[in-house]
């Protein structure tokens, strides 16, 4: 036991204490960015941002450059999205109807996936130009060659960005994808390192389920207070 703690905690004895204490911060807004989103409150998209552009600084310091390629990623969607709960809000100025997605939407789903995969892996295709400044003298380097975690990480962001996407058009089943994202995640940052930011996929689990339940609930209402 004592093994797997010091394993978990190592990374942590060589970071700086802004850079810890950033992460947590990091972390609490993007457990507050959950709520926000479970609340359907627009609010979840500032305090997604703020989130984001942390992450994009440590990921950047701590030399994961395609995590921070993949946070500039989740930051464009937060803006789109942001965009369109703005055009949705309700009377109160606060908080937007949901829905079921069309068999459509998960087409283009399936699309966004596909593309967000080979994003994903073309970005660590170029590793070594990215990991040396983006020094193109290391192009030579670059190789068809991907770890495990590198088809993890290439899934894991294309199960969020759909959440993401599904978020921002209002539907429901966006819980879903963040569900599956948050349970590889935890794993994930875990052997990556980055203890603090894995109990916020913890967090983040907990809040997907009560958000999932939430929304079904809001969705009966509506249909209720229409027919």
């Amino acid at each position: 036991m004592n093994d797997f703690i010091d394993y978990i905690l190592a990374p942590y004895k060589t970071y700086s204490t802004l850079n810890i204490l950033l992460e947590i911060i990091a972390t609490l807004f993007g457990i507050i960015s959950v709520y926000y989103t479970y609340k359907r409150n627009i609010w979840v998209y500032p305090t997604t941002i703020i989130s984001t552009f942390i992450f994009i600084y440590l990921f950047f310091n701590w030399g994961l450059y395609g995590e921070t390629i993949i946070n500039v990623y989740y930051t464009s969607m937060a803006i789109y999205g942001w965009v369109l709960w703005q055009k949705n809000l309700e009377a109160d100025h606060k908080h937007v109807d949901v829905s079921w997605a069309t068999k459509r939407e998960y087409l283009y789903a399936t699309l966004l996936f596909a593309l967000s995969f080979i994003f994903i892996l073309t970005i660590y295709y170029f590793r070594p130009v990215i990991q040396n400044g983006f020094d193109v003298n290391f192009i030579n380097q670059c190789k068809l060659h991907y770890t495990k975690i590198d088809f993890v990480d290439a899934s894991t962001t294309a199960i969020f960005l759909i959440g993401m996407w599904m978020m921002a058009r209002r539907k429901i089943d966006n819980w879903y994808f963040w569900i599956i994202g948050d349970l590889i995640m935890i794993p994930l940052m875990i052997y990556k390192g980055a203890v603090i930011t894995s109990v916020q996929y913890i967090v983040l689990l907990i809040l997907s389920f009560i958000g999932l339940i939430d929304w079904i609930k809001s969705a009966k209402n509506s249909q209720k207070i229409v027919s």
